[in-house]
């Protein structure tokens, strides 16, 4: 997909992937992430990328000085007016994580949803991890929580369909490339309307997360299969990474 293509896709799918259960289950998330990690306002945290802003704004409520960082305007936009809303100052950058990066100025990064691996070559994701070392002060710490490769076999199905709000949805989904790969499908009618889009993200396993990480420079990098702290074992729901600078 071409980044126009991209754009529209994440615009698009806007009201599936940020639901309004989405949005309350960011406040469990960001109380989570305070039990996991320790940290606490008012810690310096850079959620990248921030998408609409669910995150951000919660951890601005908490009162942790927040930079939100995405290369969606559209999503952009809204975090902005949300933020006015609410009466919370943050900062946004409209850029790219394999551009981004404020050395050594943030206590915690944050990349959370599944938003790691949408790029061709892989050293654009070394790229974007390296960003996220660059950004932490020594003893920083970066969250990141995705579906993991062995999560993904245990629970995998080529296709689903299900209606959500008034809208149907198809899903389809192969995994190529040896096991590294994943290529979607996303179809959905609504309004007599129909928008279809492709798009395809490397999925890494644990270990392979943890190696990209030490590779980039972080001295500790721990596993875990929720962002409650259970083991990364076969119980995993997800894959939650916490690495320390």
């Amino acid at each position: 997909m071409s980044w126009h293509e991209e754009d529209q896709f994440w615009i698009s799918m806007r009201d599936k992937l940020f639901s309004s259960d989405s949005w309350e289950g960011a406040v469990q998330d960001i109380s989570a992430i305070e039990k996991l990690t320790g940290i606490n306002a008012p810690a310096q945290v850079l959620d990248m990328p921030c998408g609409p802003g669910r995150h951000a704004l919660e951890l601005a409520s908490r009162g942790y000085p927040v930079t939100g960082v995405d290369r969606t305007k559209h999503y952009l936009d809204e975090a902005k007016y949300k933020a006015a809303e609410e009466n919370l100052e943050i900062e946004w950058v409209h850029d790219d994580m394999r551009d981004f990066h404020r050395l050594n100025y943030f206590d915690m990064v944050i990349n959370l949803y599944t938003s790691f691996g949408y790029f061709e070559d892989p050293a654009e994701d070394m790229t974007a991890a390296q960003n996220f070392h660059l950004s932490l002060k020594p003893g920083g710490k970066l969250i990141m929580e995705m579906m993991g490769k062995e999560v993904l076999a245990r629970i995998f199905s080529p296709r689903d369909w299900y209606e959500e709000e008034g809208v149907v949805y198809l899903e389809e989904r192969e995994v190529t490339r040896d096991w590294t790969w994943v290529e979607n499908r996303w179809v959905a009618i609504k309004d007599n309307q129909r928008f279809d889009y492709k798009f395809s993200h490397r999925v890494y396993s644990g270990q392979e997360l943890k190696d990209l990480l030490l590779s980039v420079g972080f001295d500790r990098v721990l596993l875990y299969g929720g962002l409650d702290g259970q083991p990364y074992d076969n119980e995993a729901i997800r894959l939650v990474v916490v690495a320390v600078k």
